[in-house]
C-alpha cells in the first residue's frame, strides 16, 4: 500500500479496499478486520473506519456478527464483468522481490486481471498439502499460480476445480498447467565440464522437495551423468539435510571434514551467501580451492568478480506463458499445457581445474 503525505492512513486504507472491491479482489463478503489489518499493516480500528466509509458509499452492507460485511457492486460491475482474481503462491517470501515474479505480477495487472501475491508462502506453510488446502480455502481467488511446489502440493492443486499453474516444481505427469526452464541439458553440460576440469567429488545441494521421496528429474539426471562418467554416486553427491540454515551449516561441516568436494552445484540462490561465508572462514575461495555453480542469474552477479558460473533462462518466455494461460482461464477454457524452455549454462569464473594442493 503506497503512502501519501496528502492522505490519512484511514483514507489510504479506504482507497485500497475500494479498489480491491471494484477490481474483484474480494467477492461476496469482505475479509475480517483482523485479516485485513495484518495484510495491510495497520490496526483493526483503521480497517473499521475504512469499512464504515465504504458502507456509506454503498459498497458494503453490514451483517449481524459473526457474518462478514457483504459486498454490493454497482450495476456496471456485475460479477460476470469482474476481472479474474489471480493469486500467486510463492515458494518463499523472498520470491516476491525476484525480477521475473515482479514482471509477472505487473503484466498480469496490466492485462486487467486482479493479480497479487498470497500473504503466505509455501515455506510459511511448510510445503504441507493440508496447510496449503486450509490457506487456499480462506483466500478469494479464481486461479492460482504456484511457484516451485513439491509433488504432493501440486497433486493437491491438480485435483481441485479451481484453475492453477505451476512455475517450476515437480509437475511432470500431473494434469496441471505449468511452465519452467528446462535445466536438465544445461546441468548435464555443467557436470561434464567439471569432470573435464578434473573434478571427481562433485556435490549438488538442493531443497528437500527436490530430494524426497526420491530425486526429481533434474537431480536424477545429475546422478546419472556422474555414473555415466564412471563416478559411483550416493548420498555424498546429493546429501540429505535438514532444510534450514542450521541444517545447511551442518551439511557443509560434514562434507568438508573428511573428503571435501572439489565442486559445488547449488540448487537455490539463497544458498550462495551462507556457502561462500562458511567456506571463506575455512580459507577456501572459488575457483582457487573449489568450483562453484549457481542455479540462476541474479542482477547482483554482474557486480561480482570473478563472474559466477550459473544457469540462465529467458524470463520473458515464462511470463508470456502465464499471461496466455490467464487469458484462457478468463475465457472459461481449461488450459493444462506444460511449456518448457531451455536454460543455458554460463561457465563464468568460479569454476576451474582441481587445484593440485586441494587434497
Amino acid at each position: 500500500m503506497k503512502n501519501s503525505s496528502f492522505q490519512s492512513v484511514t483514507d489510504q486504507v479506504t482507497e485500497t479496499l475500494r479498489k480491491g472491491i471494484l477490481q474483484g479482489r474480494w467477492r461476496g463478503t469482505l475479509p475480517g478486520r483482523n485479516q485485513l489489518a495484518e495484510e495491510l499493516g495497520v490496526n483493526h480500528k483503521t480497517v473499521e473506519a475504512a469499512a464504515r466509509q465504504l458502507i456509506k458509499e454503498g459498497l458494503l452492507v453490514p451483517q449481524k456478527p459473526p457474518l462478514r460485511r457483504r459486498i454490493v457492486l454497482p450495476d456496471r460491475l456485475s460479477p460476470e464483468k469482474i476481472n479474474l482474481r489471480i493469486r500467486i503462491l510463492p515458494y518463499e517470501a523472498a520470491s516476491r522481490s525476484s525480477a521475473h515474479m515482479i514482471k509477472l505480477l505487473d503484466q498480469l495487472n496490466q492485462l486487467g486481471f486482479a493479480a497479487d501475491f498470497a500473504r503466505k508462502s509455501l515455506s510459511d506453510l511448510r510445503m504441507r498439502p493440508d496447510r496449503v488446502a486450509r490457506f487456499v480455502a480462506k483466500i478469494p481467488a479464481d486461479a492460482w499460480v504456484v511457484e516451485s511446489a513439491s509433488r504432493e502440493v501440486l497433486e493437491w492443486f491438480a485435483s481441485q476445480p479451481i484453475p492453477s499453474l505451476a512455475i517450476s516444481g515437480r509437475f511432470t505427469g500431473l494434469p496441471i498447467a505449468a511452465t519452467s526452464p528446462r535445466y536438465k541439458p544445461a546441468l548435464i553440460r555443467a557436470t561434464r565440464r567439471l569432470f573435464e576440469l578434473g573434478h571427481r567429488r562433485i556435490v549438488m545441494l538442493v531443497r528437500e522437495e527436490r530430494r524426497r521421496p526420491h530425486p526429481a528429474l533434474v537431480e536424477q539426471a545429475f546422478l546419472d551423468t556422474l555414473n555415466e562418467l564412471g563416478i559411483t554416486t550416493g548420498n555424498y553427491n546429493l546429501p540429505d539435510w535438514q532444510d534450514d540454515a542450521a541444517g545447511l551449516r551442518d551439511c557443509l561441516k560434514n562434507l568438508f571434514s573428511h573428503t571435501p568436494p572439489t565442486a559445488l552445484i547449488l540448487g537455490d540462490n539463497n544458498f550462495l551467501p551462507p556457502v561462500q561465508q562458511y567456506l571463506a572462514r575455512r580459507g577456501l575461495h572459488a575457483p582457487e580451492h573449489y568450483s562453484l555453480v549457481c542455479p540462476r542469474h541474479d542482477p547482483a552477479f554482474d557486480w561480482c568478480e570473478p563472474k559466477l558460473a550459473h544457469f540462465s533462462w529467458d524470463t520473458n518466455r515464462l511470463v508470456r506463458r502465464v499471461r496466455n494461460w490467464a487469458k484462457q482461464v478468463a475465457q472459461g477454457k481449461h488450459d493444462r499445457r506444460q511449456h518448457l524452455f531451455n536454460a543455458d549454462f554460463i561457465e563464468g569464473g568460479t569454476i576451474g581445474p582441481v587445484p593440485g594442493n586441494h587434497e
